[in-house]
């Protein structure tokens, strides 16, 4: 059995939920904090081990390299180890130790990605294998995501057997190796482009008179529209939103004194399709209407 317990069995939760010829899955729950307790994790030759690590405050010490690790709650690592080996798992404080460990033989993800089939499945499987899935920034272990939280709790709450449970399991396996991909993915794109917001702030100065909205800046650069707000705001403290907005009515207000423009036709150039949302966001800004503010002139 891949988990030893060395307190009291009814104390604890473990077990095996489900074993295949290429994946295992075990959960591991201490519920006696008050007692002493550590649970040693056995890796497979030439094994994938998905780590979810939900309980705060937990210690990892692997046995094969010396090494030791201490994680927060709901942390993660994707591990591979080319030898059988042993780490050892426990909390301190009196904590509870849960996690689960989802282990997938090596020739599975092998046929699973087809590294012969082009050059990036080549990198994501040497990725992979070079243990580059372990820490997200530095030594900091990724966080899971909130997709991820959901797929662990479908695996945990699952009760059908046979091939019912063996292609459910696989399934939301591959999801959650998508969902790997795709997080660090984003995180060597941000490193890979250092100057994002500059770049994203060139974009919006060309194109603020247009209908543009976080998502078209997205696909634009080839990023995810959640990092493109959240690089945005860190750098200029704004939201691309408001900045998008003081644009509109900088230029509204040079514009508004040319009385030979129809307030209409001002609208459209600064990127509103309806009349009465040019009106009502000027109005905000300056505290009048277009009209009050032209005549006033």
């Amino acid at each position: 059995m891949a988990v030893k317990m060395c307190c009291m069995r009814k104390s604890s939760k473990s077990g095996l939920l489900f074993r295949s010829e290429d994946i295992k899955i075990i959960i591991q729950e201490d519920l006696c904090p008050d007692q002493s307790f550590k649970s040693h994790m056995l890796e497979g030759k030439s094994s994938f081990n998905l780590l979810f690590l939900l309980s705060d405050g937990i210690n990892l010490e692997a046995h094969d390299c010396g090494s030791q690790f201490s994680f927060k709650k709901n942390q993660y690592i994707l591990h591979y180890s080319p030898e059988e080996s042993i780490a050892e798992l426990w909390t301190e404080n009196q904590e509870i130790l849960k996690y689960l460990q989802i282990q997938i033989n090596y020739q599975y993800v092998f046929n699973l990605i087809n590294p012969d089939l082009n050059r990036e499945n080549a990198e994501i499987l040497e990725n992979m294998t070079h243990n580059n899935f372990i820490f997200l920034h530095k030594e900091t272990p990724p966080d899971m995501t909130v997709e991820m939280h959901m797929i662990v709790k479908e695996i945990l709450g699952y009760t059908k057997k046979g091939i019912m449970q063996k292609l459910f399991i696989e399934a939301k396996i591959i999801k959650l190796l998508i969902l790997i991909f795709e997080q660090f993915n984003e995180k060597n794109i941000l490193e890979s482009t250092p100057k994002t917001p500059e770049m994203i702030r060139k974009f919006i100065d060309e194109n603020y008179h247009r209908n543009i909205k976080a998502e078209e800046i997205g696909k634009y650069m080839g990023m995810n529209q959640s990092i493109i707000r959240k690089e945005f705001k860190a750098q200029y403290h704004t939201t691309i939103a408001h900045y998008i907005s003081e644009l509109r009515m900088l230029k509204a207000r040079k514009l508004i004194t040319d009385k030979e423009i129809m307030i209409k036709e001002i609208a459209i150039e600064c990127g509103y399709e309806y009349l009465q949302n040019f009106t009502r966001a000027f109005k905000k800004k300056f505290g009048v209407s277009p009209e009050s503010l032209r005549n006033n002139k």
